[in-house]
């Protein structure tokens, strides 16, 4: 039986933090999605949008935010991920938040990736703490490695040595570094011989900055499967064949023959 993940991806703008207004106007969003879907992807800091004053706007992991997305999941039946501003220990994390929906074997868990590549040219890591561990997981037979934003940069740190099916990488990537983003994204599906997905926001927000969004699906070959007008919001949906990625990697094998090393 083929094993198939439906796919809805949200390109939206983001309120300049307003973490009430943006959960309400995706909770708007989301009420069109009238197909059944597997997994809804939003943006990095989708509640607040990239900015340096986290202290300010830092929620726990019960806070808001993270209650709206499990009632999402639960209402949706659908596995939902986006990055949130999250304290914890003192700390504060810019936290990709991963909310299992009800009907699945994990039934409404949680689990998290904190953000590893920091974007020290914008401060990020004068406010927010670096995580160290990589999250992939299984989820209806595909596995699936969630990322955030500056860390499409980084190749060794999505280097595929689990067998990830997926990468996904949610974003505030601005219009003057837009080409890095479409180049770079493509090349993590190539070179990892895997589905490779980009999450990205549209709008301008308080420092100025310009995002026209350019979200994307790539396929295992760096074919563009979809992508989205430039800077308009939308959502999009797409299905992903796991078929597809055992009979690439069957035919080229390019994976075998990979370097070994490990991060220290």
């Amino acid at each position: 039986m083929s094993i198939n993940l439906n796919i809805a991806l949200i390109q939206t703008d983001t309120v300049w933090k307003n973490i009430d207004q943006n959960l309400n106007n995706l909770s708007k969003k989301l009420i069109n999605i009238s197909k059944e879907v597997d997994l809804i992807i939003l943006p990095e800091l989708f509640s607040t949008g990239f900015t340096m004053k986290g202290e300010n706007l830092a929620e726990t992991m019960k806070g808001k935010s993270v209650q709206w997305m499990k009632k999402q999941a639960f209402e949706k039946n659908s596995l939902i991920i986006g990055s949130l501003i999250i304290r914890e220990d003192s700390k504060i994390f810019n936290r990709l938040i991963v909310i299992f929906p009800p009907d699945s074997h994990r039934d409404g868990d949680l689990e998290y990736y904190d953000k590893r590549h920091l974007f020290s040219f914008a401060g990020e890591d004068k406010v927010f703490s670096s995580g160290e561990t990589k999250l992939v997981f299984d989820y209806k037979g595909f596995k699936i490695c969630p990322l955030i934003c500056y860390d499409l940069r980084f190749p060794v740190w999505a280097r595929n040595t689990e067998e990830i099916d997926i990468l996904i990488y949610v974003a505030n990537w601005p219009i003057a570094r837009i080409q890095s983003w479409d180049i770079l994204l493509k090349a993590r599906a190539i070179e990892n011989l895997c589905y490779s997905i980009g999450v990205n926001r549209v709008g301008i927000d308080n420092n100025n900055l310009v995002y026209n969004g350019h979200s994307a699906v790539y396929d295992a070959i760096g074919n563009t499967l979809m992508d989205f007008e430039e800077g308009k919001e939308d959502i999009k949906l797409i299905t992903l064949h796991k078929d597809y990625i055992q009979n690439t990697r069957n035919k080229f094998g390019f994976l075998e023959d990979k370097d070994e090393f490990e991060l220290l």
